[in-house]
């Protein structure tokens, strides 16, 4: 079973209302954001604490208060910082249903001739209101919660457009085309990772030379190949924890880490503590 995907394929919130809502903090298993894109739209908002997140190989700092919109396709991932967190996955094309009025609009965003700006809360106090109370219905899951987070949807989407949250017509083409690699080598991490693998699979998978496969990779994801590999396994480890009754050995040899010993090591590393103590303190 693989247990977390750069490119995440399940289906978010159900068929006929494909909407999903998470909260994160520092004791849940999905708290640091590994990097990953999805053909869905994302909100993220910061509840306390602050969340580094790199986009597209942008670095976006975000506090308390603040609240991201991330595009279809975008390439996202961070660390963050004794933070609490929420978010919103959603697709767009969902809101053309039965809406003659808007559709050329959201037309325009699904094809990315209108690109929303990244920061919303940035530019506008009439977000956060409305995010916190899309989050609060989606949390609640009250009786007749599915209509309002379409209303609070479509209130969001009245904001953006009526103070211009938005770029026309932008050329990502560009971009896109230097993203291509790290995706695929993403890709073969999210396959392989259970098994051995070195620096040169990976760079041969991004189609260059290690050397300045290495340049590359970081440059476009704040982490070394290695640093980013180890990182993965360690989110898998602990999402293995939680949700499987595995000893830490057999958790260990399950995430491609040939020796307990060392798979404690970097455990810690990464997270604080060891495996053990993760198990004892998180649940």
């Amino acid at each position: 079973m693989k247990y977390i995907d750069y490119k995440e394929h399940k289906q978010h919130g159900t068929f006929n209302f494909p909407i999903a809502y998470y909260r994160e903090n520092p004791r849940t298993p999905r708290y640091l954001m590994q990097y990953h894109w999805h053909p869905e739209y994302e909100i993220v908002h910061i509840i306390s604490g602050s969340f580094e997140i790199m986009v597209n190989n942008n670095p976006v700092l975000c506090r308390e208060g603040d609240v991201i919109l991330l595009t279809d396709g975008f390439l996202h991932g961070g660390t963050p910082h004794d933070c609490v967190y929420e978010g919103v996955i959603f697709d767009f094309s969902f809101l053309l249903k039965e809406n003659h009025a808007c559709t050329r609009i959201i037309q325009n965003i699904i094809e990315h001739k209108y690109l929303i700006d990244l920061r919303l809360s940035d530019n506008s106090p009439a977000i956060l209101p409305v995010i916190e109370e899309l989050c609060a219905a989606l949390s609640s899951r009250q009786s007749g919660y599915e209509f309002l987070v379409q209303g609070y949807l479509y209130q969001l989407l009245g904001v953006i457009l009526s103070e211009h949250l938005y770029e026309e017509n932008p050329d990502e083409n560009a971009f896109s085309d230097r993203l291509n690699p790290v995706k695929d080598v993403l890709a073969y991490i999210s396959e392989h990772y259970a098994e051995p693998i070195l620096l040169d699979h990976l760079a041969e998978t991004a189609g260059m030379n290690p050397k300045y496969f290495c340049r590359y990779f970081r440059n476009m994801t704040g982490r070394t190949p290695i640093d980013y590999l180890n990182y993965y396994r360690i989110e898998c480890a602990c999402e293995m924890l939680a949700t499987r009754d595995l000893t830490v050995k057999e958790t260990a040899y399950s995430c491609g880490f040939g020796d307990e010993s060392y798979f404690s090591k970097t455990f810690r590393k990464y997270k604080g503590v060891t495996p053990r103590q993760y198990l004892t303190e998180s649940f």
